[in-house]
């Protein structure tokens, strides 16, 4: 997670901002699923709930000082003065951003360069990454001709449909 997430670049303040994806001053249970990547379905194929619950639990118990299950931005830089760091469960890089964004930073920054050229994106998470904008671009054509038409059938209950 460190090298993927330019975590040195960070000061700890930064980094409480960076992950705080509601700007609530606090990172509740669901931002920290999400800074760790616990939900992403690509890197925690085999990790059961109970595993990510731990993660979840450990982390909330190393910095929650006030006992409320959230870790606010003072108890952050508190404790990380104290010499407290988020541990590194062995999970992967942790995901937090879209799906461009995670690929551009844990493969392309990786494995690519400016560069490179678009018959030279060949490895399986370029293929996976590519293919999910066609299936998009499929899906944005598919209902542009849906909103094109002046009804949609398909959108008709079949109790109201004579045929």
């Amino acid at each position: 997670m460190i090298s993927e997430h330019h975590i040195s670049n960070f000061d700890p303040g930064a980094f409480f901002t960076l992950h705080d994806f509601d700007s609530s001053l606090t990172w509740t249970a669901d931002e920290i699923r999400r800074m760790y990547g616990l939900d992403d379905e690509s890197s925690m194929k085999g990790v059961d709930e109970a595993k990510k619950a731990e993660v979840v639990h450990s982390t909330i118990e190393k910095f929650d000082m006030d006992g409320d299950g959230t870790i606010g931005r003072g108890e952050w830089m508190e404790g990380w003065r104290a010499g407290k760091r988020l541990e590194d469960f062995g999970l992967g890089p942790g995901h937090h951003g879209d799906d461009e964004y995670e690929y551009e930073i844990h493969h392309f920054e990786r494995f690519h360069d400016e560069n490179t050229r678009e018959e030279d994106l060949t490895h399986p998470e370029d293929i996976e990454h590519f293919r999910k904008h066609d299936e998009l671009e499929a899906a944005a054509e598919h209902q542009e001709q849906l909103d094109r038409m002046p009804i949609v059938e398909q959108n008709i209950p079949q109790k109201f449909r004579r045929y």
